[in-house]
């Protein structure tokens, strides 16, 4: 018993590294970080039975004022008034193709509404002449119109099925290959339409960011852009954490946590206000690199990567994952490849467009898939066009 007074006492007293150690990760990981993030959705801390609901009604009532006001500026906007975008150049730099179908559940946030507007405001950004030619491709199929694609046919070019492929297309087929021969088709008809140099193919509920065509333009101008078969404009934020099975995010991880432990230990020498007694030791740099390393993942990485949006040159590229698709960019002439490429695949559940996809690139020798981070595009669509919906959609 002695001996275990000793111990305790001459290792738990206050002066003592290990007390100092326990009571920075106690002050650190219960009082100050859940404090700070409990209202941050990407975050572990995030209190999702008080904040949940509410910030999910409130996202979603953001998006109607949102659609309202876009279907608003369409209805009173005239051709002349959206750059020409009617007119679409051939073998432009860059074509952007949306597509859309009509989403019955979503009729009054009238996502593509939103995605058009928001597109035709930022296609400016590039100096003295449009940054991409925009076309939209309606896969409606239904009986009833697209009534939102139909309102923009006066200021973009709209590419839809004849009335002769549809009666070719009427085979009984699942929602999944239902969805991959649309995007098909879509990239297809935009080769043919401009043969642009690249293209994106978006989602028509992926709310492009303000820097979206700056990056863009950055991305096709690093080297790697010449040896991809796509590159994704955006994943999932709750799919961002480093606790993921992506090899190069382990690595991030753990740079993150050496040279944030490296930097704390330099600095302490010459500012020590709480007279920490820690040193640029073995040991100490492992705690504080392990340290950093839980604490950035509780924040939640997504937030870290927010910082990359100062500039262009920051964002940063990595090995493709897995989901999603609702902003793809095409290198050259990818999109064909990618065309040819799905055409030769069916899908069904458990085995969709983006699975298809990411299994292809990874397997095909010559063809690599890539993704930008953080995201360029916004995940707006909280009602599927092709899925069932919740009656109430959740942010998570």
């Amino acid at each position: 018993m002695p001996r275990w007074k000793g111990f305790l006492g001459q290792h738990l007293r206050w002066s003592s590294s290990v007390t100092r150690a326990l009571g920075l990760l106690v002050v650190t990981f219960c009082v100050v970080l859940p404090l700070c993030c409990h209202r941050l959705l990407y975050s572990y801390y995030f209190f999702r039975f008080m904040y949940l609901n509410s910030m999910s009604d409130e996202v979603l009532q953001e998006s109607l004022q949102r659609g309202q006001e876009a279907l608003h500026f369409w209805q009173n906007s005239s051709p002349l008034e959206s750059a020409g975008f009617s007119d679409v150049a051939q073998n432009p730099e860059l074509l952007v193709t949306v597509v859309t179908a009509r989403r019955n559940e979503a009729l009054d946030f009238h996502y593509l509404l939103q995605v058009m507007r928001e597109l035709s405001s930022i296609a400016g950004s590039c100096g003295g002449r449009r940054c991409a030619e925009v076309v939209l491709c309606d896969v409606e199929r239904g009986p009833q119109e697209n009534q939102d694609a139909k309102l923009l046919e006066a200021h973009f070019r709209v590419m839809r099925r004849s009335g002769q492929e549809q009666q070719a297309d009427r085979e009984q087929i699942n929602i999944f290959e239902r969805e991959k021969r649309d995007y098909v088709f879509c990239l297809r008809q935009g080769w043919e339409l401009a043969k642009p140099k690249n293209m994106i193919i978006l989602e028509d509920d992926a709310l492009p960011r303000q820097d979206f065509f700056r990056v863009v333009k950055d991305l096709l101008s690093r080297g790697f852009a010449l040896h991809t078969l796509y590159i994704k404009l955006y994943h999932p934020e709750r799919l961002q954490r480093y606790l993921n099975p992506e090899p190069y995010r382990i690595l991030e991880w753990v740079g993150l946590g050496l040279v944030a432990a490296t930097a704390l230990l330099l600095t302490v020498p010459y500012w020590n206000p709480c007279s920490f007694p820690f040193t640029l030791s073995a040991s100490h740099l492992l705690f504080f690199t392990l340290y950093f390393m839980a604490a950035a993942e509780l924040i939640g990485r997504h937030y870290l990567l927010e910082v990359r949006r100062m500039s262009p040159q920051l964002y940063a590229v990595s090995p493709a994952t897995e989901c999603c698709t609702p902003a793809m960019l095409f290198p050259g002439n990818a999109s064909l490849r990618v065309a040819d490429f799905l055409d030769a695949s069916f899908c069904y559940k458990g085995n969709a467009k983006d699975t298809v996809l990411y299994q292809i690139a990874r397997s095909t020798p010559g063809e690599r898939p890539h993704s930008v981070e953080p995201n360029l595009v916004t995940h707006i669509g909280a009602y599927s066009s092709v899925r069932p919906n919740p009656f109430r959609p959740k942010l998570l």
